[in-house]
């Protein structure tokens, strides 16, 4: 089993290098995936985010209102700091339950937003960073997701620079250019992957 960090700031599009990733046979364990599945109705770490921020966290279903937190926790380090601390041990623990279920030959690609933040590195045997320069990012936020610019510079803010995240790399993935571009770069790591 060969174990990848694969990780790049918001807006980068490491979420089509995973969708590639997967469509070559990657097992793919996406910690953001998982991290929504942790905090849904019923679920202890629905209960605990509940009780560390209140009930104003809830959308009318009862289910998480993420924007709604976010625009808490994105504002304020401390806040982030204790959102992650409930929910970062309960995206761990279903990320080595997946993990253990792939087969001995597999390439199992853990998607992973916060890899650098959270010094994960050392936990993998090669980091795949997907890179694209700051403006690109921006863009593909405030053009793609809608988001408006201060939100996306906050949430930017929030995460590793691109230069912490490119020192914890084995393996960069630029994706300032076309999509055609990318799956070229994303096949050649493929091959790399598979050969590790």
């Amino acid at each position: 089993m060969v174990k990848v960090g694969l990780t790049g700031g918001i807006g980068a599009g490491k979420s089509e290098v995973s969708r590639l990733l997967a469509s070559y046979g990657a097992v793919i364990v996406d910690a953001d995936k998982i991290a929504r599945e942790v905090v849904e109705p019923g679920t202890p770490g629905l209960a605990a985010v509940v009780a560390e921020f209140g009930d104003g966290v809830l959308a009318p279903d009862g289910s998480l209102d993420r924007p709604k937190l976010g625009g808490i926790v994105f504002s304020d380090p401390e806040k982030l700091k204790a959102l992650n601390a409930i929910v970062h041990p309960l995206v761990g623990a279903r990320s080595a339950e997946l993990e253990a279920s792939a087969g001995p030959d597999a390439v199992v690609v853990h998607d992973v937003p916060l890899l650098t933040e959270n010094g994960l590195a050392p936990l993998y045997d090669l980091v795949v960073v997907v890179d694209a320069a700051v403006g690109t990012q921006l863009d593909r936020l405030v053009r793609l997701r809608g988001m408006a610019e201060d939100e996306a510079k906050s949430r930017m803010a929030a995460q590793a620079t691109r230069e912490q995240r490119l020192a914890v790399a084995d393996l960069v993935i630029d994706n300032d250019g076309p999509l055609e571009a990318l799956e070229r770069q994303v096949r050649a790591v493929w091959e790399r992957l598979r050969s590790a």
